[in-house]
């Protein structure tokens, strides 16, 4: 059945966690935000602990400037360390954790003049933009980016496998289940 295991109104610690894994071996700590089953098969709803984020390079100039994300490992692990020193400086911490670059530490409050709407372009389907906001910038062998840390939260939905081990759905999976859960939810909300 349904499960919210939220916390109290004090304590900083949700009443579960889990860790995901990807193939690298990475992991990414996760409160359960909520748990269900369905034809015998336990899901979990997924936030992540510490904060996600994303760095985006900045091509163009003036008017025909345009972010494009960073999703190239090889990049990634070029530029990490010098992105992490300037996230230092908030005394926030990046990680190369599974699925998702992530932040450790209390971010800055949101300011309007700091948010970033992403339009996020699909064929097959019409998505919202996106909302993020700044958290910093920098230059790396005359490259600028930018670092950003969405306003929706990041949440993943995974199976519990036999062994008890979290198992990530992929896009197609999560069609398929996808009406049941949301009639499992909603369910639960009347």
């Amino acid at each position: 059945m349904f499960s919210s295991p939220f916390p109290e109104e004090n304590d900083n610690a949700r009443a579960g966690s889990i860790t995901l894994t990807d193939d690298k071996e990475r992991s990414l700590s996760c409160y359960i935000e909520h748990s269900l089953s369905v034809d015998e098969q336990e899901y979990v709803l997924l936030l992540p602990v510490d904060s996600p984020v994303e760095i985006f390079a900045w091509q163009g100039d003036g008017e025909e400037e345009e972010a494009i994300l960073v999703e190239d490992d090889t990049t990634i692990d070029e530029i990490f360390a010098t992105a992490q020193a300037v996230l230092s400086e908030q005394n926030l911490q990046l990680k190369n954790t599974a699925y998702a670059l992530t932040v450790a530490g209390e971010l800055p409050p949101v300011e309007e003049s700091e948010l970033f709407t992403l339009e996020i372009e699909d064929e097959d389907e019409d998505l919202e933009p996106e909302q993020l906001q700044l958290l910093a910038s920098f230059y790396y062998e005359d490259q600028e980016y930018a670092i950003y840390t969405p306003l929706d939260p990041l949440l993943f939905f995974a199976r519990i496998s036999a062994t008890g081990t979290p198992e990530l759905l992929s896009p197609e999976e999560f069609r398929k289940v996808q009406p049941l859960l949301e009639e499992h939810l909603f369910n639960e909300v009347e």
